[in-house]
């Protein structure tokens, strides 16, 4: 016999009105009992007819999240994250990945305005007009977008500068920057201007390149980079990525690390380098996955939302430090 409302009422511990307005979605449930509730419909195989109160309310139940490339280990654990918080409220998540193509981002909000999907997380590299963004419930990572919309991003800044000032206090005394410049504006730029402070304060020269470039063109930058700047003992390089490509390219010249150059990454905690961990700052990657989740909900529902969300980072000591 398939379970009705009443079963899952009372394997939830809960009221039939309030297994009610959970289908209903309804503000006035908490999200543990929401996601409780969830549980136990699942476990019980539950299947409101729900499809009709959905398009009663134009709701899709549906939203998008967008990323650069999907072939990344940050936007791979940020799109798990993703899914499994708004699978919590009763959301299924639609991956697409730009690809570096701006009109692919054009698409996606032109089906928020057309309710083919009620909302979107949007990771991107690219400018959107104010205008086009009007009354789409859109939650970007680490981009002001607009005036109205909310974004989630980390201690960019204070995080760096502590990352800078460790390979001092471990010996270094010719640093570079290498790092990949966002084309909009972007708190990802606070990285690079950490790193010139301190390399001011202390009357240490800069040497950086933190340029546009593509996804998968790291190495070739890395190589430039390296050439440009011969003597260089430390580097705190703005990505997995690019710490990647710059590891390998010390490798295949004969160059050790950390005892000829010391390496610090922001975010590299996916990969193993000798079987050791890289020394990296740390995003609180599941963290941010599931804040900007909620606020997305609420910015469908049309509540109101915290502009900026700052969450702290970690600072991971690995193995391409000095001890």
């Amino acid at each position: 016999m398939a379970a009705t409302i009443r079963d899952v009422a009372l394997a939830a511990g809960v009221g039939v009105g309030t297994v009610s307005r959970v289908i209903n979605d309804e503000k006035s449930v908490s999200p543990k009992t929401r996601e409780r509730v969830f549980k136990v419909m699942r476990d019980l195989k539950f299947s409101p007819n729900i499809m009709a109160a959905r398009l009663k309310r134009n709701e899709t139940r549906c939203m998008a999240l967008l990323v650069p490339v999907i072939n990344h280990p940050f936007f791979a654990k940020f799109a798990y994250y993703v899914e499994d918080e708004a699978d919590k409220f009763g959301y299924s998540v639609i991956l697409v990945s730009s690809q570096q193509r701006v009109q692919k981002e054009s698409d996606i909000i032109g089906r928020i305005h057309s309710r083919e999907v009620d909302g979107a997380v949007f990771v991107t590299h690219f400018a959107h007009d104010e205008q086009e963004l009007l009354d789409c419930p859109i939650v970007s990572i680490d981009r002001p977008l607009g005036a109205d919309i909310p974004y989630v991003t980390s201690d960019n800044y204070e995080a760096t500068k502590r990352a800078v000032e460790y390979l001092i206090e471990k010996g270094c005394k010719n640093i570079g920057y290498i790092g990949s410049k966002p084309l909009v504006d972007s708190e990802v730029m606070e990285r690079a201007r950490a790193y010139r402070d301190v390399m001011n304060d202390r009357g240490m020269p800069v040497r950086e390149i933190n340029e546009i470039i593509m996804h998968g063109d790291e190495r070739a930058v890395v190589d430039r980079f390296l050439k440009e700047f011969d003597g260089i003992d430390g580097v705190f390089a703005s990505g997995y990525s690019m710490a990647q490509a710059l590891y390998a390219a010390l490798a295949e010249s004969g160059k050790r690390v950390p005892d000829d150059m010391q390496i610090i990454s922001y975010d590299g905690t996916f990969g193993q380098w000798n079987g050791n961990g890289i020394t990296c700052i740390e995003q609180p990657i599941e963290e941010m996955a599931r804040e900007v989740v909620r606020l997305l909900i609420k910015k469908i529902h049309g509540e109101d939302t915290e502009l900026r969300t700052e969450l702290k980072t970690t600072f991971v000591l690995g193995m391409s430090t000095k001890k």
